[in-house]
């Protein structure tokens, strides 16, 4: 059949089953659950216009819950069974991954993640958004900061193991150390500062983003109150940090957990630059240890995942709609 004929009997099938849906559901309400007749006409009148609506949401409701939640259920039933699937062992996934060193390194590494990347990106977004809106070419600047976002995690991976290469000719650091008679050293080897190494490509990355949003914000800062604040004498550190950083605190909130939930899902860097070895392990490549061949314990670390993600989401959510009104 031609793509193009597949499309207008889709069409027509979606809409002539949207059309039917009303009809039949108002139908059933008016002639059949609520009629309007009778000694409690005017009753049965209220209960279908107060039902109505819902009825009318249900398939979208519906779709959207089933979206949501059967993946998330899925998953943890998926969780408590064993590698091959067959075998319910309960809470015996999750023991397993609490007893196992190498998920509570992960664990940790995913904790030190989560505070040092949303803290540095969102000051240095800020400070940025704050030096460039003072200078002529502050747009310029804004543009080649910005850049990194358009660059995959992979490809910005890429380009940063040229500059911890071991190599002195390609590699900056192991370049400065040649300058003072150092011998060369793989930087992303030396276990627990080779986190930080693999935390700057993601602060390099989201730095763009996280300046744009607080741009944005700065300016909406009324002039009045800022003039108001010059002319009692305050300087522009006084003015920046009691002037206008108390009045976009609300979008530094967002700006900050929303790369906090970016950050617990984090993957591609850590997978290309050290597979998780040397102590760089995170929750997302620890998953990745298991998937294909123990998928219990793969949806358990998952789930996990998802546990720790969810407060942060919701709290996100909660300030988006604070801004918003």
């Amino acid at each position: 059949m031609p793509p193009i004929l597949q499309g207008i009997i889709t069409i027509i099938i979606g809409v002539g089953g949207c059309v039917g849906y009303f009809y039949a559901a108002n139908l059933f309400l008016d002639k059949v659950l609520f009629p309007a007749r009778g000694p409690n006409a005017g009753r049965n009148i209220n209960r279908a216009n107060i039902v109505r609506p819902w009825v009318f949401l249900f398939p979208a409701v519906f779709a959207l819950g089933l979206y949501l939640v059967y993946p998330v259920v899925g998953s943890f039933i998926r969780s408590m069974y064993d590698r091959s699937g067959d075998e319910f062992v309960g809470a015996g996934n999750y023991i397993r991954l609490f007893n196992n060193p190498d998920f509570r390194q992960a664990f940790l590494n995913n904790i030190l993640w989560a505070l040092v990347v949303p803290a540095v990106t969102t000051f240095m977004g800020l400070l940025i958004a704050q030096l460039t809106d003072r200078l002529k070419w502050g747009n310029i600047a804004k543009s080649i900061i910005f850049m990194p976002m358009a660059i995959s995690f992979v490809g910005a991976s890429l380009i940063w193991k040229f500059v911890y290469a071991q190599d002195p000719d390609l590699g900056i650091i192991n370049a400065i150390r040649a300058s003072f008679g150092g011998e060369a050293l793989d930087p992303l080897q030396i276990p627990f500062w080779n986190n930080f190494l693999l935390m700057v490509i993601l602060i390099w990355i989201q730095t763009g983003f996280s300046m744009v949003i607080l741009s944005a914000a700065l300016r909406g800062v009324p002039e009045e109150t800022i003039e108001a604040a010059i002319i009692d004498g305050a300087n522009p550190f006084q003015v920046f940090f009691k002037i206008k950083v108390p009045q976009i605190i609300g979008t530094i909130v967002v700006v900050w957990t929303t790369i906090t939930i970016l950050v617990l899902k984090v993957f591609d860097i850590v997978y290309t630059m050290t597979g998780g070895n040397y102590g760089t392990e995170i929750l997302p490549s620890f998953m990745m240890d298991f998937m294909f061949r123990d998928d219990g314990q793969a949806t358990a670390v998952a789930f996990v995942i998802m546990l720790v993600v969810l407060p942060v989401m919701i709290w996100n959510i909660v300030q988006a709609r604070k801004e918003m009104r």
